[in-house]
């Protein structure tokens, strides 16, 4: 069964470094909360809202060496009048035997806001 896990966080600045390690980190946090290996990982979307262009957020990926041959792509998010600023998100879609009420999705800094109802408290 494929699933979707998804993450978002945000940078307070649109530089290559931060959105980077911004990337990393928000990755980072959906491995470990949902114990993926990058085996049973299909593919992964990455969106920015329109103030992030410094970099691609996708070069993340390349810290982790065992995800060499995950598909990543990057795209922009659609730009609403009072959305969150500087956001980036993440749409990972994981092979997995698990139900939908299982996945942990990760939001971090101030990304609560956009789905409140799966944040971890």
């Amino acid at each position: 069964m494929i699933r979707g896990v998804r993450g978002a966080t945000t940078v307070s600045e649109n530089k290559e470094k931060e959105i980077i390690d911004a990337t990393e980190t928000l990755v980072q946090e959906m491995i470990e909360q949902n114990d993926l290996e990058a085996t049973n990982v299909a593919s992964v979307f990455i969106s920015v809202t329109d103030d992030i262009d410094a970099t691609f957020p996708a070069k993340a990926l390349r810290r982790f060496p065992s995800w060499t041959y995950v598909p990543v792509m990057c795209m922009k998010e659609i730009n609403v009048d009072g959305g969150l600023p500087r956001c980036i998100r993440i749409m990972m879609h994981i092979n997995t035997e698990k139900k939908q009420h299982e996945i942990n999705h990760v939001y971090l800094k101030n990304t609560q806001i956009l789905r409140p109802d799966l944040s971890k408290k």
